[in-house]
């Protein structure tokens, strides 16, 4: 039997999903192309969503295309991984790296392949997604009850919104240059006050189309309201992954040698307190993830 409080967060989950459907449809969101969920990925989630996921289906993926393969070779024969001996197969690779690992790179692949980015405002930005999922998905391995895959996939697409409006949106890299600039609100609210929408609700979408976790599309679309941080009848799973997502980025920023950003400032204390960590934690993370993140 579900708990009140399980029942609010899924209908929490569903009045999100029932937004996106309705601002798809009627709203804002119409003029919105969303690229299509590349096949691979489609039959690699397929294989990851078995009880038992099929191994050599994944196997099979990889090797399918020359591009990936050589990015799994790569991240199985780097310092974070390398036991000495190369690896030289696909087989080789994903036993080093583990499944977790290996699916997560696959998806980041061909993500970055599906969805590109041509806009000289989000240099690197695949480079940085990928820094933050791999964050988050080394994290959920030090918090209870916290899924590495769903952790990885959410700091994937967490902005995913910001490269889909580039493309779809006449005028929405002068509004990207405008919200950067203001103080006087955030930049979410700049993005509606000239577009009706925002990276996060579009990002959301993206996770829709592509049938991601209703989690994962939660966060993603609540990334900005860091109010709900201190609401416990909010979806706790996702608003783990939201605090989850702010400390990644704040380790991440702080690698490349950058400030972190007005959303640490304002909402770091509440993503600490909501995963109960101390920053103590913080400052062991961010050693142990060095070596990883210069990998990515």
């Amino acid at each position: 039997m579900m708990t009140s409080a399980a029942v609010a967060a899924a209908a929490a989950t569903d009045d999100i999903l029932r937004e996106l459907d309705h601002a798809r449809a009627r709203g804002p969101l119409q003029h919105i192309t969303i690229p299509p969920c590349p096949e691979l990925l489609s039959r690699l989630q397929r294989a990851l969503a078995e009880p038992e996921p099929d191994l050599n289906e994944v196997a099979r993926i990889a090797t399918s295309d020359v591009a990936m393969s050589a990015t799994l070779l790569k991240q199985a024969n780097s310092p974070a991984f390398s036991t000495g001996q190369p690896v030289q197969t696909i087989g080789q690779a994903m036993n080093r790296l583990g499944l977790a690992h290996t699916a997560g790179a696959m998806t980041a692949f061909l993500t970055r392949r599906a969805i590109r980015v041509n806009s000289p405002h989000l240099t690197r930005f695949w480079e940085r997604s990928a820094k933050r999922a791999t964050a988050m998905s080394y994290l959920a391995g030090k918090l209870p009850g916290v899924s590495a895959d769903l952790a990885h996939t959410y700091g994937l697409f967490c902005h995913v919104g910001l490269p889909v409006m580039v493309q779809s949106i006449k005028g929405y890299t002068g509004t990207m240059v405008e919200a950067r600039a203001r103080i006087d609100r955030s930049y979410v609210q700049t993005e509606n006050a000239n577009h009706k929408t925002d990276h996060a609700v579009v990002g959301a979408l993206v996770a829709r189309v592509w049938r991601l976790s209703p989690t994962v599309t939660a966060g993603i679309r609540l990334h900005h309201d860091l109010e709900a941080l201190g609401e416990r009848s909010a979806d706790p799973e996702a608003n783990t992954l939201i605090a989850l997502g702010l400390v990644a980025e704040y380790i991440t920023v702080r690698h490349e040698g950058v400030d972190p950003d007005a959303d640490w400032t304002r909402y770091g204390e509440a993503a600490m307190a909501w995963l109960e960590v101390q920053p103590e934690d913080l400052h062991a993370w961010e050693d142990e993830l060095h070596e990883l993140l210069h990998v990515v």
